[in-house]
């Protein structure tokens, strides 16, 4: 179960309407899991610095069990899920980070709780 957690410090209103069902519809073609497994969460407006700028920028976790972690499929996730950032909000390559974890924790911290 892919959690994606979009952060922007661009207001709600630069966003395009419907981005977090178009976040859940990319990722799950490029994890390669149903879009209905896919938990998104889109925060905007949020004060940021990437790259020691306040410009607009966008960073992008991206935590799933077993698609997440190679090099090779870091690589692959990471140039698609850029060409969806710069697509979705003008943002080029440079003003968006992307940072990826395991969701395996998730699982093992949810069976204690």
């Amino acid at each position: 179960m892919p959690f994606v957690e979009l952060e922007t410090n661009l207001p709600a209103e630069r966003l395009p309407p419907g981005l977090p069902l178009k976040l859940c519809e990319a990722t799950a073609t490029i994890l390669g899991k149903p879009a209905e497994r896919v938990n998104v969460t889109v925060r905007s407006g949020m004060p940021m610095v990437l790259a020691g700028s306040a410009e607009p920028c966008a960073q992008l976790l991206v935590s799933s069990i077993g698609v997440v972690g190679s090099a090779q499929q870091n690589q692959g996730h990471s140039a698609r899920f850029f060409d969806f950032l710069t697509t979705e909000l003008g943002l080029g390559p440079e003003r968006s980070g992307w940072k990826h974890g395991w969701a395996a924790h998730r699982a093992a911290w949810g069976s204690l709780l």
